[in-house]
């Protein structure tokens, strides 16, 4: 087949005839959607859908035109948390016509500079990110350098959008829970004492053990868990804990996904749950429920974290844009993986 005779691809003005629109709608919804109503960013995306067009993304950047691309900067994509998180986004996205593109840090520096280097270079519409270390000024520069920035499950210090749960009082509940059945000795597992989340979670049990007349430097217990491979460093952690001098009779893991390894690793060393040591874990992802016991955990609105930082990020270059910090407050579900001491 020669070039006469190639089918030509379909352009803006098929696009706009489709969509009932003129070709600088359709242009606008590609390169400035803020400037168009959201119905009718709708009905140009379904025109494109239905015709074929596919924008050249390459030429768009040329003209310094952010790409239908959004990074999301996450601990770690492969726990089930920041899954159902990033479903969320990429729902909200795709409404706009956009797409996600994950990364996971492993709680590594070194990783998150990269990818938001590289991120930056390919010019995307915008970064989810959940950072590794406190000091925001590097986001705060990349959204300064025209990079709109929202921080995911993670509090932001007025300078950043931020979608964030209330990880203190999460930690609270937790602990009060625990107390009020009698535990007085809890391992608090951990991937690293220097994220937010972590730092957070951590103060909301020690209030916990304070409101209760207990001191929490005795009472607590805490265990790193290095990441990735969580489930595995998890059940390896329990080594630490049963050889403490004075054994916790309970565990508060950070996600359901140690708790996971926890509660396996506990039953090869034929330690019963809960009746010789209650397991608490944190998200209430799909399997918590399914568990043998089922699962303590705390519930957190995933997809609606995500659904929300999404709607942020998209706003940030809409005219009037002033920065959002919205905090969610989790919920304490008990189940069968708690229960009092027998000791």
């Amino acid at each position: 087949m020669d070039a006469s005779t190639e089918p030509r691809r379909p352009g803006m003005r098929q696009v706009a005839r489709e969509a009932g629109v003129s070709p600088t709608t359709v242009s606008n919804v590609l390169n400035s959607p803020e400037l168009v109503a959201e119905e009718t960013r709708r009905r140009v995306h379904a025109a494109m859908a239905r015709v074929g067009y596919l924008p050249d993304n390459a030429a768009r950047r040329l003209r310094g035109v952010p790409s239908p691309l959004v990074g999301a900067v996450t601990l770690d994509i492969a726990g089930p948390f920041f899954t159902e998180v990033c479903r969320g986004v990429e729902d909200r996205l795709l409404q706009d016509g956009c797409m996600l593109m994950t990364c996971s840090t492993d709680l590594q520096p070194g990783r998150e500079r990269h990818y938001l280097q590289e991120l930056e270079k390919q010019r995307v519409r915008g970064v989810l990110i959940t950072p590794v270390e406190a000091d925001l000024d590097p986001l705060v520069s990349l959204a300064g350098r025209g990079v709109p920035v929202v921080l995911l499950d993670h509090r932001s210090d007025g300078r950043l959008c931020s979608v964030s749960m209330d990880n203190q009082w999460g930690g609270e509940q937790v602990a009060a829970h625990l107390l009020a059945l009698g535990h007085r000795r809890i391992a608090l597992l951990s991937a690293s004492i220097e994220v937010q989340q972590t730092v957070e979670r951590h103060a909301g049990v020690r209030t916990a053990f304070a409101k209760a007349g207990l001191d929490p430097d005795h009472g607590v217990l805490d265990v790193r868990v290095p990441s990735p491979d969580i489930t595995v460093t998890a059940a390896a952690a329990l080594e630490d804990v049963l050889a403490a001098a004075d054994p916790p009779t309970a565990m508060i893991c950070l996600n359901d996904t140690a708790a996971l390894g926890v509660i396996g690793g506990l039953k090869e060393r034929g330690i019963a749950v809960p009746d010789e040591m209650s397991v608490v874990g944190y998200d209430d992802v799909a399997f918590a429920a399914q568990l043998a016991p089922a699962l303590t955990t705390v519930w957190q609105p995933k997809r609606e974290l995500g659904r929300v930082a999404a709607e942020l990020l998209l706003d940030e270059a809409r005219p009037g844009h002033r920065h959002q910090k919205l905090v969610y407050r989790p919920r304490l579900v008990v189940r069968e993986s708690t229960a009092p001491p027998c000791r």
